[in-house]
């Protein structure tokens, strides 16, 4: 398959064996592409386009989330910041709850037309350093984590993403990530990630939903699946 240009690109359904295990479409699409469109929606954060890249653990959120940016980085504004929520979390018990953190360290300082900034937890100490991560006002801004298109910021969201991929592949990258002693804490948190987005109906909701493990031959730093 060749991808020459920036345009989204629809890939019918093969024919023989391998057709059972595919989509009937799916649609390559370029990061500059998307990055455009994020640029020309409407700034709801004050003055700011607030990106949010959401789903399980594993799928391929703060891989997508880099590429976007990167994108983001070769257009008028430069390279915009990438808030991780898991940067914000006061360790395993504050999956969910940290948002309040969230809001007023980084959102509602947007929101007000000024620069935030928040405390990166260290999750080798358990303690949140000391020195502040500054976010800056600039025209796009990525929050990328496990609930961060939740149904409470969705008004000042210019896109949400949701990103996917098979259970069974996201425990792998996890574990090969974090080492296999995390499996317990895992498990739980897999369990309430997956209560949470089915009560926020998240994945419905999103602007753009992406396939964290395409199989199609692509450039991932160039290009993504969109599934919906």
């Amino acid at each position: 398959m060749e991808q020459g240009g920036d345009e989204g690109m629809d890939v019918g359904r093969p024919t023989g064996r391998s057709a059972a295990r595919v989509p009937a479409v799916v649609v390559v699409e370029a990061y500059t592409e998307l990055a455009r469109r994020v640029l020309a929606g409407p700034a709801r954060l004050g003055r700011t386009r607030l990106v949010a890249v959401d789903g399980p653990s594993g799928a391929g959120k703060s891989r997508f989330a880099a590429h976007l940016a990167d994108a983001l980085a070769a257009l008028p504004g430069g390279r915009p910041p990438v808030v991780h929520t898991d940067d914000l979390l006061d360790g395993w018990d504050d999956q969910l709850t940290f948002w309040p953190r969230l809001d007023a360290d980084v959102l509602a300082p947007l929101r007000r037309r000024q620069p935030g900034a928040y405390r990166r937890y260290s999750w080798v100490r358990r303690c949140f350093l000391p020195r502040p991560v500054p976010v800056p006002m600039t025209p796009v801004l990525i929050v990328e984590g496990v609930s961060a298109a939740r149904a409470v910021v969705r008004p000042e969201l210019t896109l949400a993403v949701f990103v996917t991929a098979p259970a069974p592949l996201r425990l792998t990258r996890a574990v090969q990530r974090d080492g296999p002693e995390i499996l317990p804490e895992l498990r739980r948190w897999h369990a309430g990630e997956l209560a949470h987005f089915a009560a926020d109906d998240t994945a419905a909701r999103a602007d753009l939903v992406v396939d964290g493990a395409p199989t199609l031959p692509l450039d991932a730093s160039r290009y993504y699946v969109r599934v919906r």
